[in-house]
């Protein structure tokens, strides 16, 4: 891909289109409406079909909904939008709250009136979310209304059509198990769980267990599609059949049906009787009522695939170490340009950015970009999820930081990197502050863990030394990652909130902790690692497991207060460098190689 830096989304959307939905409300008897950010596959990225949200609003962000009264209307949004919320959604027509702490549940009993009729789509909606919402329209004696239009798509003019792109098939050697193996693999977890189907409604879950990518969304190589799979192994597939060659076919054999993806109701209507296992958080209350209205027996579950999926396989690990190591000398070329020739202040966020994605598309196997970059100079690289546009993005001027986070999408492995890099010279708070990131990152990426251990009881460690000094950052430690999949990937992660998953071996997760002063910078060091068995140590009673780094570029080491830095620390970080020497020298030019090691040279 090639990242549109033009300014999406903004308070004309609003302006425009908040009169035509008052309309069509209107028009089906309706006092209001929820527009959630999440469209039918719950998805990370929309295709443009799907950007209700910001249709109605404006709001780009990846966290945000909205309620539409006849005479009122609110935008809700987490603590990462706060700034972004302000700048794309004109305050004269919604009010802004925040979506933490049962923000919009609290605003429907505050607003709504008694007796009023509240819209919603229930494709668009999980079921525990909506009894939520539905418990709070009850305390003010409202009433939520299932539609069978959504009145968005039928205001919108001009809707763009729901994508079709063609789906590949990911090769074998790079699944390293191929999907008659992984269909039998979800078919023993239904029998186990006395289920005779499952219903998979994400997408990347479907493109897992058939060995095949798509291209329907941005940054995720996906096929919209939806899937039943029988606890004999046989799955129907219900999917745009524009998007089905007669080399998938072949692909898929005979154990793969496949059905148009607008007959999955009807489909449903026919399980009267049938255990059929749904994942609550993935799947949305139009098929939960639907299999209830059909007399099917719910079974309410994980979705079967997410860990099999998330447990990467001997050849999905290969993948991803080839496609670091390739992604590394990108990188590596990148951060050389960065510390010689955009020095001088005539470069800003838009063309740092783009000279990345240049280094990236050299590979000649760059398939697009795992995320937008988040390219923040100064202030704007403490706006945790900053996206530049031409409206927002600042020079890279001469005593500030620079964070870039960035990953690319490669046929064998998905990659997501932060690199923070002063530029001209640094002050001490600043080399203060990244020590400290610094730390956590290098005690995350070090820890020892017993077997069975969460993400949730690790986080601590990545704040430890940013917590001595008073300070701390407000978003996870680590999300797992996809294998040519998502690059934000359940279930395992590393943060705050609690977990029940395990780390097991085979699953990739950052290590990212930041730390970041408003107005001022921001600091995030990055690097992806995959969870591996450890050799027993003497004595010892328990299995142990532990990270092996995956991401390789340096890491600024005009950043660092060494001081700060205990021996074993000072040793992981020698160590770390010597690798990134090793693996990623031979990959770059003559002067790329001398300046890699300086930066690399032991501290």
């Amino acid at each position: 891909m090639i990242q549109n830096f033009d300014v999406q989304g903004g308070p004309e959307f609003g302006q425009k289109n908040l009169p035509k939905l008052r309309q069509a409300l209107k028009s089906a008897g309706l006092d209001g409406f929820l527009i959630p950010h999440e469209d039918e596959y719950n998805n990370e990225y929309l295709p443009d079909c799907n950007e209700r949200l910001m249709w109605a609003t404006g709001f780009t962000g990846s966290a945000g909904a909205a309620i539409v009264l006849l005479d009122n209307a609110a935008v809700f949004v987490d603590g990462r939008y706060t700034l972004q919320v302000r700048a794309q959604v004109d305050e004269t027509l919604y009010a802004y709250h925040r979506l933490e702490n049962s923000g919009m549940s609290k605003w429907l009993t505050e607003n709504v009136s008694k007796k009023a009729k509240i819209g919603y789509d229930p494709r668009l909606h999980s079921p525990d979310a909506l009894k939520i919402l539905n418990e709070a329209a009850n305390k003010s004696g409202a009433e939520l209304c299932a539609v069978s239009l959504n009145p968005i798509d039928q205001a919108w003019e001009g809707r763009p059509p729901a994508p079709k792109a063609p789906i590949t098939i990911q090769p074998l050697e790079l699944a390293g198990l191929d999907h008659t193996k992984k269909r039998q693999q979800i078919a023993k977890i239904l029998r186990d769980k006395s289920a005779d189907k499952a219903l998979i409604t994400s997408p990347s879950s479907i493109a897992w267990l058939l060995n095949i990518r798509g291209g329907d969304v941005m940054c995720s190589p996906l096929p919209l599609s939806s899937v039943l799979i029988d606890s004999d192994g046989a799955v129907e597939l219900f999917i745009a059949p524009e998007k089905i060659t007669k080399e998938i076919r072949t692909h898929f054999g005979n154990q793969v049906s496949i059905s148009k993806e607008e007959t999955l109701p009807s489909r449903l209507i026919d399980l009267k009787g049938q255990s059929v296992m749904v994942d609550p958080s993935m799947s949305s209350s139009f098929m939960f009522d639907t299999l209830e209205m059909a007399g099917a027996h719910i079974v309410r579950a994980q979705d079967p695939i997410a860990l099999p999926k998330a447990r990467k396989n001997q050849a999905e690990i290969a993948g991803a170490i080839a496609a670091h190591i390739r992604d590394g000398a990108a990188v590596t070329n990148f951060l050389h340009w960065l510390a010689t020739e955009a020095q001088d202040g005539s470069v800003d966020e838009i063309k740092a950015a783009q000279k990345l994605e240049g280094f990236r598309a050299e590979t000649g196997l760059l398939k697009d970009l795992s995320f937008e970059s988040i390219s923040g100079a100064g202030s704007n690289g403490a706006i945790v999820h900053y996206r530049v546009s031409k409206a927002t993005t600042k020079m890279l001027e001469s005593g500030s930081l620079f964070l870039i986070d960035s990953g690319g999408q490669y046929s064998d492995g998905t990659t997501d990197i932060t690199r923070t890099v002063p530029i001209g010279k640094p002050n001490a708070e600043m080399r203060k502050c990244f020590t400290l990131v610094l730390k956590g990152h290098i005690a995350l990426s070090q820890v020892r863990f017993p077997k069975g251990t969460t993400g949730h009881a690790l986080d601590a460690l990545a704040r430890m030394a940013l917590w001595a000094y008073g300070l701390d950052y407000d978003h996870g430690t680590g999300h797992g990652v996809g294998a040519y999949l998502g690059v934000h990937e359940g279930p395992q992660r590393i943060a705050k909130s609690p977990s029940s998953v395990p780390l097991e071996a085979g699953m990739i997760v950052s290590n990212e902790p930041g730390y970041y002063k408003t107005g001022a910078f921001g600091i995030r060091i990055e690097n992806l690692q995959y969870v591996t068995p450890l050799a027993p140590i003497k004595g010892g009673e328990r299995d142990m497991m532990g990270f092996h780094t995956l991401t390789l570029a340096p890491i600024d080491q005009n950043l660092i207060d060494k001081q700060l830095l205990n021996p074993v620390e000072l040793d992981w970080l020698n160590a770390y460098h010597t690798r990134v020497l090793k693996e990623i020298g031979p990959l770059v030019n003559t002067d790329v190689y001398k300046w890699l090691e300086i930066a690399c040279k032991p501290a």
